[in-house]
């Protein structure tokens, strides 16, 4: 190894050369998949009880259409309910008051430990229980005894169940309140995330507590509860096919099967309806990327930055100097 000699007289060493480092257990890995990819793009391509042609003439079609709409309102709607139940249920858990936190845990357990399908299938014959629902004075007849009259009926309006638990509404009503209890637990992780001493400052300023939730509160637990409430909206809108079992029958899952069915093409059918979930879920993460890019600034990598390119920005927009 040749050196050079500095003013001094000390032999300064030749530079060193950094060799990368191999990986060949990497460029196995990345053969080993290629040929496991071609071989699923060849069956997908040359199996022919695929039904591509068939699978594209309904995959369009009219009911089906109707059916993604349905889908749709189920996720939106459940989830609505279910966010709006859960912030309820959180503060209620967290709330010094032990018959408001027992209520809450006791739902949370509840709902959490039935499955969906059960409790759709549950809803849906929730009609067996009352024929009809009444609202009004209750215990009308044992008063009417009280004073001697044997038909007092002191009844304000009453509905048929079946009227009322439709199969949408019935599966609906599954959902969301499945759903309550799942976001109640994330809200509540939200809210215990959140420093103390902000509650603790709100308080010195006189803030009462719908007030500091409002305001304080639940706007820095957002960081934390976007996240998964966005991994809740795309399992939402997979679980809408549990409805099929209510049995809601415009939903997308159940008129893709009766599509199926009728034709006796089963497998093309269920391929489709992958291919409809994936579409819409796959919307739905890019929605969910913006959603917690807006309410992450300011922290972890990405929020630092956007603080290094304000500051090199400057208020006005113009590079600082």
């Amino acid at each position: 190894m040749s050196t050079q000699t500095t003013e001094g007289g000390r032999a300064r060493p030749e530079p060193i050369r950094a060799v990368p480092v191999r990986h060949p257990g990497r460029w196995v890995a990345i053969v080993v998949l290629v040929v496991l990819a071609a071989m699923f793009v060849h069956m997908l391509f040359t199996n022919k009880q695929y039904e591509w042609r068939f699978i594209a003439d309904n995959v369009l079609s009219a009911p089906v259409a109707r059916g993604a709409l349905t889908t749709i309102e189920l996720t939106v709607f459940a989830m609505i309910i279910g966010v709006v139940l859960g912030v309820v249920l959180a503060v209620m858990r967290l709330s010094p008051n032990p018959i408001l936190s027992t209520a809450s845990w006791l739902y949370t357990w509840f709902f959490r430990g039935v499955p969906r399908l059960v409790l759709c299938v549950l809803f849906g014959n929730l009609g067996i229980l009352y024929s009809r629902l009444e609202f009004g004075l209750p215990f009308d007849r044992q008063i009417g005894y009280l004073f001697g009259i044997d038909d007092l009926h002191a009844r304000i309006f009453g509905v048929n169940s079946t009227t009322l638990l439709t199969g949408f509404t019935a599966g609906l009503l599954a959902l969301a309140m499945s759903e309550g209890a799942y976001m109640a637990e994330i809200v509540r992780a939200g809210i215990q995330s959140v420093d103390a001493g902000q509650t603790e400052a709100a308080q010195a300023l006189g803030m009462r507590r719908p007030l500091m939730l409002r305001r304080i509160i639940l706007p820095q637990a957002m960081r934390v509860i976007v996240p998964p409430t966005g991994n809740e909206t795309i399992a939402m809108l997979k679980d809408t096919s549990l409805v099929a079992y209510v049995p809601v029958t415009n939903e997308l899952f159940f008129q893709l099967q009766h599509i199926g069915a009728r034709t006796y093409q089963i497998f093309p059918m269920l391929v489709a309806a992958c291919l409809w979930y994936l579409a819409m879920t796959s919307v739905l993460m890019v929605g969910q990327h913006y959603v917690e890019r807006y309410f992450g600034r300011g922290f972890g990598a990405a929020g630092a930055a956007r603080i290094r390119r304000v500051r090199r920005t400057g208020a006005s927009g113009e590079v600082a100097e």
